[in-house]
């Protein structure tokens, strides 16, 4: 039996769709956990991917490999951090994959919205947007669980499997990094 999980956010563009197989192992609770936790895992993919369909491509891989191996998650720990695992672990398998392939793409959101009211926060967005590409990976997830999605220390090193004085540190050069190479583009721009 399959059942049709839809989470709509504003416009079609924000459309969720993820199909759900319900295996034995699984519950009916768990798989209203799982919906819930579908923005807080896009937020994250978006963090990372930069790119909102390829957000929505990682969120649904890690999706339909929790729930292929559902049964390795044990009642009573952190649902949120095990998928938090599974899209940095996916993300990590695609961006080797795009290496292989050798193939990148410009991202489509830097033709929206051009001339309108909303230029300029468009152009921090990709000012943001930018500047989180020129970090290191390690960076932008370490950004991406704490300061974006709120994750406290604790959990976000346990997502990202490091002791939490690497996290903090990691956070911190993070941060400085950041906040260098925004103030180098504000600089530039005329």
């Amino acid at each position: 039996m399959a059942s049709l999980l839809n989470k709509t956010r504003g416009t079609r563009n924000k459309i969720h769709r993820c199909i759900v197989f319900i295996h034995e192992p699984m519950t009916e609770p768990l798989h209203k956990d799982i919906a819930d936790l579908l923005p807080r895992l896009r937020r994250f993919a978006r963090s990372i991917t930069f790119h909102r369909e390829d957000a929505d491509d990682l969120v649904q891989v890690a999706i339909e490999r929790a729930l292929a191996r559902s049964e390795q998650w044990q009642a009573g720990t952190r649902l949120d951090s095990w998928l938090f695992r599974i899209v940095k672990n996916a993300w990590v398998d695609e961006v080797r994959s795009r290496i292989r392939r050798d193939r990148v793409f410009a991202p489509e959101e830097e033709g929206e919205h051009v001339g309108d009211e909303f230029a300029e926060a468009h152009q921090q967005r990709m000012a943001i947007r930018k500047a989180m590409s020129l970090l290191s990976e390690d960076h932008r997830m370490v950004i991406g669980l704490v300061l974006v999605d709120g994750l406290p220390y604790k959990e976000a090193a346990q997502v990202l499997g490091i002791p939490m004085g690497t996290l903090t540190s990691r956070l911190a050069r993070a941060r400085e990094a950041l906040q260098g190479l925004l103030s180098d583009q504000a600089r530039t721009i005329p």
